[in-house]
């Protein structure tokens, strides 16, 4: 077995990887750029060496950097991880010429299904089932227009290249065919170093099924089962499920040898993905493969209870399988919540800043992938994503609601995320009822997230947990002299409303009265804690709390409460209290997020329709096009191309 191998990578794949070697006695080395000194893939290797900036294209993209890495420290292997180099042939073609094993696939799986036209073109060769298309290079705006015309609308463009999301777009018409052409060319260009693009039909309505297959060099293949990816946002996956509450044991096994016929085909040996677009009739269309181990492999991990990485390693040094496909079976159901630093209440834009708080849940049926502690840094140059919460059951409703709790009690402080969008999407009535497609998210938030909708039951029992923790506090800060309950109060939830309660002590809480009812609230919480663990009326619950503008906030199953616990004369003085007004910022085009202007599509002068694309900027790999929102003339231009913006720069002023 290797000795020492290399992870090409950073983040929570990399720690992923360093988990499986260090289990498997295996030394580890990492890599890091600037932007990632300190970080905790790095501290976790048994060694660690510097390849450059934090630009991804001058340090982890540079594979010269990367073999000189593996000669400094003796490496043996490298395990690519996901992104950056793993689909990359030249990458592959450089270790083997340095005599260094790439655990993962050969020279012809890469080269044929790495690129995703070459790939279409295989597989159709074949037989497998494709989606109709045009899977030859398009030169220009121009052309794609005419080629989706010819296809017809919608379409998908997509980069050769691409993967994880980057460099594709929907276009339902010309103009978003033009558009969506140079955005998914830069992006590529920018994500892959690879900018050649090809268009497909759009299937309505479809699921993303993946199978996930494993091969050895001596001719055994096998398919895991599948997972459900079809909860995408931007055609990036956000939860994942294994198996698929659509599948049956029928399609499974169809997608399944499939999977396997097309990884026999060429050559495949490691673990590698096989996707899918699947139709309401389970008719089903290949899509691509990715010739390296997925983001989402744990929840294939915890229904096989097979280590992927483990695996990858033992074929790459050229052991045998020994499992048949008889013994795979698949056990309980699994699923994956990714957590991005975005923000949701502001149209899922990117966050950065540094992890002031992170405590991540506990317990025998959660798993946390992350490569993040208290106090890093979320940086601009890389992928939002800084964990992945992974939780198991017998069932998909018993794993379902341990990923509920897990989503209550991750905190996550320092800079925003998307928890409370997750938690919302995971109590959403579609999503448990598994009728999910691509379009679940377009489809169900259509004017973007708000927060989670909350009954009036959830509420007052929230209502009842705010009274406590006033209680407690108050005692607090009155040196520890307990104020005798039996009172009145008004707990105000916004100026429009308010709720009359009375509260009493209990034996380990209190009980409050709300109308008729009394809510009985058993809690271990003190002062000081941000997270609040409470049993009502004998049902359990958790929230994260902070006092906020005089507010006690709560934040459960992805709705937020702002909660003001006031005796009656307080409660009357506060509702005279003006409401600030928020400025007028129509005049002004302000950077969303922090990241680099990429163009400016305008001129001082120029006179601009609504809805016309006046900006573009780049964040954590993506692209996004600021647009007007109402018909104006440019006064001023304050930022250029290659410009570097915190959030709320002023780009463009308006008349």
């Amino acid at each position: 077995m290797f000795k020492k191998i290399l992870i090409a990578n950073r983040g929570e794949i990399a720690c992923r990887v360093i988990r499986s070697a260090r289990a498997m006695g295996i030394q580890t080395v990492a890599v890091y750029s600037d932007a990632d000194d300190g970080a905790v893939h790095m501290q976790m290797a048994d060694e660690a060496v510097h390849i450059g900036p934090a630009v991804a294209a001058e340090s982890y993209l540079v594979i010269e950097k990367i073999i000189d890495a593996c000669k400094k420290t003796g490496a043996e292997a490298v395990h690519p991880g996901y992104g950056f180099l793993s689909e990359n042939q030249a990458f592959a073609d450089a270790l083997d010429e340095a005599g260094i094993a790439f655990i993962g696939p050969g020279k012809k799986a890469i080269a044929s299904m790495g690129d995703k036209i070459a790939s279409k073109k295989l597989a159709l060769n074949a037989g497998v089932n494709t989606v109709p298309g045009h899977i030859d290079l398009i030169k220009d705006a121009d052309d794609a227009v005419k080629i989706s015309k010819d296809i017809g609308y919608p379409v998908m463009i997509k980069a050769s290249a691409g993967g994880g999301g980057k460099g594709m777009r929907i276009a339902h018409n010309d103009e978003e065919a033009r558009e969506g052409f140079q955005s998914a060319k830069n992006e590529a260009i920018n994500s892959f170093g690879d900018d050649r693009i090809f268009i497909e039909k759009f299937v309505v309505d479809p699921r993303h099924i993946e199978i996930q297959v494993l091969a050895d060099k001596h001719g055994t293949c096998l398919y895991l089962g599948e997972r459900e990816c079809s909860v995408q946002r931007r055609h990036q996956k956000v939860i994942e499920e294994a198996p698929s509450p659509f599948v049956d044991e029928e399609l499974r096994k169809a997608m399944g040898e499939q999977a396997v016929a097309l990884a026999k085909e060429v050559d495949y040996h490691s673990a590698g993905t096989v996707e899918f677009i699947v139709g309401s009739d389970k008719s089903f269309y290949f899509l691509e493969m990715n010739t390296r181990l997925q983001v989402e492999h744990p929840v294939t991990e915890l229904i096989t209870g097979i280590d992927l990485v483990e695996q990858m390693i033992r074929v790459a040094y050229g052991e045998k399988l020994t499992l048949t496909q008889e013994d795979i079976k698949l056990t309980g159901w699994a699923l994956e919540s990714r957590l991005y630093a975005e923000d949701p209440y502001r149209g899922f834009l990117p966050s950065i800043g540094r992890l002031s708080r992170y405590k991540v849940p506990k317990g025998k049926n959660v798993r946390v992938d992350t490569g993040v502690t208290e106090g890093s840094e979320i940086t601009m140059f890389y992928d939002p994503m800084i964990a992945k919460l992974v939780t198991y059951g017998a069932t998909r409703d018993e794993a379902l609601e341990e990923m509920g709790r897990a989503l209550d009690a991750y905190e996550v402080k320092g800079i925003a995320h998307n928890i409370n969008f997750l938690n919302a999407v995971c109590h959403h009535p579609r999503f448990r009822a598994g009728k999910l497609t691509t379009g679940f998210i377009a489809e169900e938030y259509p004017e973007g997230f708000h927060g989670a909708p909350l009954d009036a039951e959830t509420h007052e029992k929230l209502v009842a947990i705010a009274v406590l923790v006033h209680a407690r506090h108050s005692s607090r800060s009155l040196s520890d002299v307990i104020e005798k309950t039996s009172k009145s109060w008004v707990v105000g939830h916004g100026k429009e409303s308010s709720t009359e309660v009375s509260a009493e002590d209990a034996k380990a809480g209190i009980d409050v009265s709300i109308g008729d009812r009394v809510f009985a609230v058993r809690s271990k919480w003190k002062p000081g804690k941000r997270r609040i663990k409470a049993k009502v009326n004998g049902f359990e619950m958790i929230a994260q709390l902070e006092f906020f503008r005089g507010s006690i906030r709560l934040t459960h199953a992805g709705a937020m409460v702002e909660l003001a616990v006031r005796r009656p004369e307080d409660a009357a003085l506060a509702d005279l209290m003006p409401v600030k007004e928020a400025a007028d910022l129509s005049k002004f085009l302000l950077c969303p997020m922090p990241g680099m202007v990429v163009a400016v599509n305008v001129q001082e002068g120029d006179e601009v329709k609504a809805g016309q694309p006046l900006a573009v900027v780049e964040a954590m790999k993506m692209e996004n096009i600021l647009r007007a929102e109402q018909d104006a003339v440019v006064s001023k231009v304050n930022a250029g191309a290659g410009d570097i913006l915190a959030v709320d720069d002023v780009i463009l002023e308006f008349e």
